[in-house]
């Protein structure tokens, strides 16, 4: 019982190590998504060149942070035009890529592993591109779209909405962004988008920082090591990058909630590039692996994986090299991931600050409807995440209204709930 408890405070204290940078995360991917049109994207992805690839991780690296919204998101741009490696990239960039990933790395685990986190995502992509070239090859993505355009053939997402409400739509499409900075009701809309992000990934921070806590209080360091190579040089990094995104598939942790989990694996003895590929990892969580199944079919959904798993540990190969040759590796592992007490330092007068940023965010979201926003938007019931009505990956019409979701997963939910 003493070990439940100790793990629990330490799961409750690296959320409070975390918390302002993940109001600070949210808010900033909340005002981007806010203030860029999900159309204006799709249009600028329609193939894998460099350009193409460049906007495409500019875009995912500024919108949703969670693995299960970027999923659906990609396969509505892929559904619309862009290309399938290209959308991959988005993907990729959505969870990888982002702010508030960054912030909670260098909090939790130190510059380096947010450093890497960056270089190596950077990194990832290029691999992505050239390796999805030979594998993902266009008659491989021709079977994935035949196989979404079944799976969509009964279902019209965008047919039932007011003229008036249309119009409305099409005008705040076409307003320029800078245009957008002045209306408060885009300000409430970016606030509900920041406060639908913290409701999507609500349960996978929960379980990443409990998790957490427990692997960091619980197992023994020899656990680790008999899981883990140690001492081997070269083969000890190559089986720990290899072995990293299986602990990310089996842990069915996505997102920012992997991030805890990394830090508990770093104390625990994994090497350097292992962390890093764990962490690029979360896109083969096995939730979102039977989600690729349902978007692109199970022959496609393999090869999508394998390459994934092989991309993310090269990627954790490559900076592991990089980082040793400039002599960047972290040589220290701490006894504790975080102080385990509270105390007045820079963190808790941060918490403080964003606390009160949180309440304003909150505040602009319960209230847009007064101030103008929510006309372009819809509430997923399932799972609580603002979807842009006109590139919503899933509807249904209920009681002859439509009804919005961010994916097809929570689609299912909400009908397997009304039967």
């Amino acid at each position: 019982m003493n070990d439940v408890w100790h793990s629990l405070r330490e799961a409750f204290f690296m959320f409070w190590e975390t918390l302002w940078a993940l109001v600070l995360g949210f808010g900033l991917s909340g005002a981007v998504q806010g203030f860029v049109s999900k159309e204006q994207m799709q249009r600028v992805m329609g193939d894998h060149r460099p350009a193409a690839v460049s906007r495409a991780t500019f875009f995912g690296s500024v919108s949703s942070s969670c693995s299960y919204a970027a999923t659906a998101m990609a396969k509505s741009l892929y559904e619309k035009g862009a290309d399938f490696i290209t959308a991959m990239v988005f993907m990729f960039a959505s969870t990888n890529l982002v702010i508030e990933l960054g912030v909670v790395l260098l909090i939790l685990l130190g510059w380096q592993f947010a450093v890497a986190e960056y270089v190596g995502g950077v990194f990832m992509i290029v691999l992505l591109v050239l390796l999805g070239g030979l594998v993902l090859t266009r008659r491989v993505t021709d079977r994935a779209r035949a196989n979404l355009r079944a799976g969509e053939a009964a279902d019209h997402a965008h047919d039932a909405m007011a003229g008036v409400s249309v119009a409305r739509q099409e005008e705040l499409e076409r307003m320029p962004w800078k245009r957008k900075l002045t209306t408060k009701a885009a300000w409430a809309d970016a606030a509900a988008y920041a406060i639908a992000d913290i409701n999507m990934l609500r349960r996978e921070l929960v379980i990443g920082y409990v998790v957490a806590g427990f692997l960091a209080v619980v197992v023994p360091a020899h656990v680790w090591n008999d899981v883990f190579l140690t001492g081997h040089g070269f083969w000890t990094t190559l089986q720990n990058v290899t072995l990293g995104p299986v602990i990310a598939f089996i842990s069915f942790v996505c997102s920012i909630g992997n991030v805890p989990m990394a830090a508990a694996l770093w104390q625990g003895g994994i090497s350097f590039g292992g962390v890093i590929s764990f962490l690029f990892a979360d896109l083969i969580a096995l939730p979102l692996v039977l989600i690729y199944r349902k978007y692109y079919g199970t022959r496609v959904a393999v090869r999508l994986t394998l390459t994934f798993w092989a991309v993310m540990s090269l990627a954790g190969l490559v900076v592991e090299g990089l980082f040793a040759a400039f002599g960047g590796l972290p040589d220290v592992r701490s006894k504790k991931i975080v102080a385990t007490h509270f105390q007045w330092n820079y963190t808790t007068f941060l918490n403080i600050v964003f606390l009160g940023v949180f309440a304003v965010l909150y505040w602009l979201y319960r209230n847009r409807g007064r101030l103008g926003g929510g006309i372009e938007h819809a509430t997923d019931p399932v799972c609580g995440m603002q979807v842009e009505k006109s590139s919503a990956p899933a509807s249904t019409i209920v009681d002859g209204e439509r009804v919005y979701f961010c994916s097809d997963h929570c689609r299912e939910r909400f009908d397997s709930s009304r039967v």
